[in-house]
């Protein structure tokens, strides 16, 4: 072995040391939030299953998607009233209805308030379960002494941040949104004149009219949080918390930010000491396919394979529109894998394998598969990133449409809107993003750029979790604007006080030279008499 050869092993292993400080098997109380935040929270708690901790998970009675895992973590289950698959299904079928109608100031009035409805029952099904939790003295007595190091929760709901406070535990977040929108906006500074606003469906690059249309967007994701969600759990501190609270600042006290993006898919912005940036960590080598599915792959041949799929909330789409897709697949010369559990289109094409469920993971990472159908959310848009396959995005609601303007941004993607879907539109919009090589070329690029950093996002998750365990939390990471006024975070206060000082000294400089001219004055009509 060369001296090179030994040198280097040296170095690695030097780094990877120097990076992962040992750290005993913690204890961590885990919220999580159900559908496709489960998913990606799942996965970090192999990764730290892996790594010798104990998790504790917290899941709804209802719960459809967090099931107990006793090879991976205890389970706590809280009783509710609401069914939330039923909650949630219901909810969001209405949602996509009402955007299907589109177009008219009627519609979008009505799917506004659809859309703030849906939010107002899920924070109140989630705050109605803290409560049934402190309320339970066995409960709370079973979580004491269970002497947890920390609590991991995501923060697009408030339960997990107002029960680390109750329980005095560090915090810290996997976050992409929180209760009151896009996370960053709670923490760093967001000038808007080149951070667009969540639904503007602007970039980082604005004229005036964008920048007010910016402005105004602002404004309309404020109200949801200030005057919805946030007044529910307002309700609960003061019930529980001595002192009351305020989810805006229990997510400014949070230890570590574990932030689901990164600036290859994100535009660049400014950020905080505790935010770490762990986009598409769920991400990792394809695995291979089952035969039956590698066979139907396979078939293609050089025409390739077209992937659909609209996520864990929506199993079909309304079924016009549905008719239009199959149709304009049956006439593609790719064979096509769709994930649809709704009435099965009678347009549909011998090409297309209708499915219940898909390896997306792995079939992004084919060789075969050329294009993916989706509905934005973040999950699949960095699994997208991670593998190099362009994007044709049908965003529903959420922070879809915010994503898929990123990768159209750069290139690697497409929005079609519901509401404007069609058969010819669809089916020009396919073949763009099929046959443009730009697309695939671009999304391959950014790939190329995700995947060059000096350590995963995962391992760098994980380091970060240890971080909080080891030191008891991270307060010294923390900004303390959090705890200013708003008067005094903009130095308001010290341009009235400047104000202020300049208007007492022009105001003394004048009465003084009114004092000298009277006199002068005064002198000479003495001198005349």
């Amino acid at each position: 072995m060369t001296l090179r050869r030994l040198c280097g092993i040296f170095l690695l292993q030097s780094l990877c040391q120097s990076f992962f400080t040992p750290c005993d098997g913690g204890n961590i109380l885990v919220l999580p939030l159900e559908g496709s935040h489960w998913i990606n929270m799942e996965v970090m708690l192999e990764g730290l299953h892996g790594r010798g901790h104990n998790l504790t998970v917290m899941r709804a009675s209802t719960s459809w998607y967090i099931k107990e895992r006793p090879d991976l973590y205890t389970s706590i289950t809280v009783e509710v009233n609401e069914d939330i698959e039923v909650v949630f299904s219901s909810l969001i079928s209405e949602h996509v209805r009402l955007q299907r109608e589109g177009g008219s100031t009627i519609s979008f009035l009505k799917l506004t308030m659809y859309f703030l409805s849906i939010q107002s029952r899920a924070h109140s099904l989630f705050a109605d379960g803290l409560s049934r939790t402190i309320e339970d003295k066995n409960m709370v007595k079973r979580l004491i002494d269970s002497k947890f190091d920390l609590v991991l929760t995501d923060p697009a709901i408030g339960s997990g941040l107002l029960l680390a406070k109750y329980l005095k535990l560090p915090v810290v977040l996997n976050v992409r949104w929180i209760t009151t929108g896009e996370g960053h906006f709670a923490i760093a500074p967001s000038p808007l004149s080149y951070i667009p606003a969540l639904g503007s469906g602007l970039t980082d690059k604005m004229t005036l009219f964008q920048r007010i249309k910016n402005f105004f967007f602002l404004c309309l994701a404020m109200f949801p949080g200030k005057f919805i969600s946030e007044p529910i759990y307002e309700a609960v501190c003061e019930k529980y918390i001595e002192g009351g609270c305020d989810v805006t600042s229990l997510l400014q006290e949070a230890d570590i930010w574990l932030f689901r993006s990164d600036f290859v898919f994100d535009f660049p912005r400014p950020t905080m000491p505790n935010v770490v940036y762990i986009g598409g960590f769920q991400c990792k080598p394809a695995n291979p396919l089952q035969q039956e599915l590698e066979e139907f792959v396979q078939s293609a041949g050089e025409h390739g394979v077209i992937i659909m799929t609209l996520g864990t909330f929506v199993d079909s789409l309304p079924k016009e529109v549905a008719e239009e897709i199959a149709s304009v697949f049956a006439k593609m010369p790719q064979k096509v894998i769709w994930r649809h559990k709704g009435e099965r289109p009678s347009t549909l094409g011998n090409n297309t394998l209708i499915v219940d469920w898909m390896p997306q993971k792995d079939l992004l990472g084919h060789p075969q598969t050329k294009v993916f159908v989706a509905h934005g959310g973040t999950n699949g848009i960095q699994e997208a990133i991670y593998y190099g396959v362009p994007v044709l995005g049908i965003p529903l609601f959420f922070d879809q449409f915010d994503n898929l303007v990123r990768l159209q941004a750069r290139g690697a993607g497409k929005i079609l809107q519901l509401a404007d879907i069609n058969g010819h539109n669809f089916e020009v919009a396919l073949k763009e993003v099929l046959l443009q090589d730009s697309y695939r070329e671009n999304m391959q690029r950014l790939s190329r750029l995700h995947r060059d950093q000096p350590i995963t996002p995962m391992d760098k998750a994980i380091f970060w979790v240890e971080y909080v365990m080891r030191h008891k939390g991270a307060a010294h990471l923390r900004t303390e604007a959090y705890k200013m006024s708003w008067f005094s975070y903009y130095s308001v206060d010290v341009v009235l006080f400047l104000l202020t000082v300049v208007t007492v000294l022009l105001l003394s400089v004048m009465v003084l030279l009114r004092s000298l001219c009277c006199r002068n004055r005064r002198k000479l009509k003495d001198k005349q008499n």
